[in-house]
């Protein structure tokens, strides 16, 4: 899992890259990355699966904020980055939400 941030020369906005290994998605036939940034949608940003099996998604963001963010796997669990910038706690149960700070 990694999160590649570049900046427009203006520094108004940040691409992102969220990428989630083979490994940390095994078997899944899905993944979608849901956050702030797309008011918590489940079916909001879809991950694309790379030739070497890892998944990647591309966000541009507004820069001089953070996005509270986490991975769904097929529908039914839920993922941390464990490269995100810090966590948050979660409103819904004892969990944490990954954050990317742009």
């Amino acid at each position: 899992m990694a999160l590649l941030k570049k900046y427009a020369k203006n520094n108004d906005t940040c691409r992102v890259t969220f990428s989630l290994q083979k490994e940390a998605v095994k078997t899944a036939q899905k993944v979608q990355l849901v956050g702030e940034f797309n008011n918590w949608q489940e079916q909001g940003t879809p991950m694309v699966r790379s030739k070497d099996g890892s998944l990647k998604a591309v966000l541009e963001l507004k820069a001089g904020r953070e996005y509270q963010f986490r991975y769904l796997i097929d529908g039914k669990t839920w993922e941390n980055d464990f490269q995100a910038d810090k966590y948050a706690p979660s409103p819904y149960g004892a969990c944490e939400n990954s954050v990317v700070v742009v």
